[in-house]
């Protein structure tokens, strides 16, 4: 047995996919990827480094010797340095010019950018498919009505697909943040020490084209279009701020539908998928826990905690920089991102089209008519008023039925009598053909049909047409 410690995200909740993006590979890769790159515009600008030099460097990228970095760390105490003597062992002829004029955030902060927009490009792709299965499910259920509620009290009714929309809403909401996010994304590029460049300078003997033209040619190998226009050594740190918060805003959402659905499933009208041998607690075994739905809200919790970590780390940035940002930073970016990965993980489980949510249109249509009387007195009142009844008179007559069918309900356990009341008092001059025309859900619902039908159209389809849908299935270990 492993005695050390593990991280849950790695052995129970995130993708194998995030977990490689934070990876000691991806990351390392990432680096020697940056050398290549540093040396290769060297080059073109006519610094003394070869193409064989850049060919060797460009061979070994993945040729990473673990145990030798290890040693050399140990020696030099830097993991940059460690790195660079590490990829001159591999590739000798080179060993000389990697990290010519560059600074440790030249490989470090780079990288974390890098990382941060593939691991974005994967949020993306997974929530693009989240929303689109919520569509699926509101469209499906676009016209059963259901008991909506304020402040947890029944109130007019909506319908099971209506609800959905504002959960795909908010997730619309965020997809728009992160799409924004990806967008401004920009390399720090070669800023030297202190962001002045000087290093550079030094080494193009003042030739301020040429250091422009070399971050130009670094972030177009990287796949960027632009560099930080200023900074310090680092890019500043509210970037990673801003991208997490993009993180917590989908968390904030998943913890919205997932409080929802565990709501829903207490009232017996949704279930979220439950497996033919699941066992829902180990005393009660009639029990069906909605275990996945509590992990999104747990979860959700932890990342929208988290973004407190880069909110601090940029707002105590000395001057230029200084290094206790790096060890949070590591930590808090990376869990930021494994988190909102299990978490869309789950969703995909719960939403699926065949496999997700279980819909018990019975118990819903049970609940909906023991409230029903009391949402249906405006229209009965309405249609006494037009017959020749006072309006006064007959609100006054509801107001009390309703406290007294109120009453029978809480009090003794009885069924909900107000339509019986209603009927038994002339003052209402209604027949029992009139109250069962009007005791009808559907009549109640408005336009959520509509509205469901439209917002789809208008508002989710545009976002699948323009990014698609990937075929991501749910990942979740247990």
């Amino acid at each position: 047995m492993n005695q050390s410690y593990e991280s849950p995200f790695c052995t129970r909740y995130a993708s194998k996919e995030m977990q490689y993006l934070f990876s000691a590979d991806k990351k390392f890769s990432t680096w020697r990827r940056l050398w290549v790159a540093l040396a290769r515009a060297e080059m073109q600008l006519g610094l003394p480094v070869t193409q064989a030099q850049v060919d060797e460097l460009e061979a070994n990228i993945d040729n990473i010797d673990y145990d030798a970095a290890a040693a050399y760390e140990k020696q030099f105490r830097h993991d940059v340095m460690a790195h660079v003597h590490t990829y001159g062992d591999a590739a000798p002829s080179a060993a000389g010019i990697i990290h010519l004029g560059a600074t440790s955030c030249y490989v470090g902060d780079n990288t974390d950018i890098i990382i941060m927009r593939d691991a974005l490009a994967v949020i993306k792709r997974k929530l693009i498919k989240v929303i689109s299965q919520l569509a699926v499910f509101a469209n499906r259920y676009k016209a059963l009505p259901c008991l909506a509620y304020t402040h947890l009290q029944p109130a007019q009714l909506t319908t099971v697909g209506k609800r959905a929309t504002l959960w795909c809403n908010e997730l619309l909401m965020d997809l728009e943040d992160l799409d924004f996010r990806m967008q401004s994304l920009k390399l720090l590029g070669s800023k030297g020490t202190t962001g002045t460049q000087a290093s550079f300078m030094e080494l193009f003997e003042g030739d301020t084209d040429k250091v422009k033209n070399l971050e130009a040619l670094i972030a177009k190998e990287m796949g960027f279009d632009a560099v930080v226009p200023v900074s310090g050594q680092t890019y500043s740190r509210k970037v990673d701020y801003q991208v997490c918060s993009v993180l917590a805003g989908i968390a904030q959402s998943a913890s919205k539908f997932s409080n929802d659905i565990r709501l829903m499933q207490s009232f017996k009208e949704m279930e979220e998928p439950f497996e033919k041998s699941q066992i829902g607690s180990s005393a009660m075994a009639y029990k069906r826990n909605p275990m996945r739905d509590e992990r999104i809200t747990s979860l959700a919790r932890y990342v929208m905690c988290d973004v407190l970590n880069p909110a601090f780390t940029a707002g105590t940035q000395w001057f230029e920089r200084t290094l206790d940002d790096s060890a949070n930073k590591r930590i808090s970016v990376a869990e930021a991102f494994l988190g909102t990965d299990a978490i869309l993980n789950i969703m995909l489980n719960v939403t699926d089209p065949e496999n997700g949510f279980v819909v018990y249109e019975k118990i819903i249509r049970r609940r909906v008519m023991a409230e029903l009387p009391f949402m249906a007195t405006e229209n009965i009142m309405m249609d006494a008023v037009k017959k020749g009844g006072n309006r006064q008179e007959l609100h006054e007559k509801i107001r009390q039925y309703s406290m007294q069918a109120g009453r029978r309900v809480k009090e003794e356990g009885l069924d909900n009598n107000l339509c019986e009341l209603i009927l038994a008092d002339p003052m209402f001059m209604i027949s029992e053909e009139e109250m069962d025309a009007i005791m009808k859900p559907e009549n109640f619902i408005g336009r959520c049909p509509q509205q469901v039908e439209e917002f789809i159209a208008n508002c989710v389809q545009p976002v699948l047409d323009a990014n698609g849908v990937s075929d991501d299935k749910a990942e979740i270990s247990v």
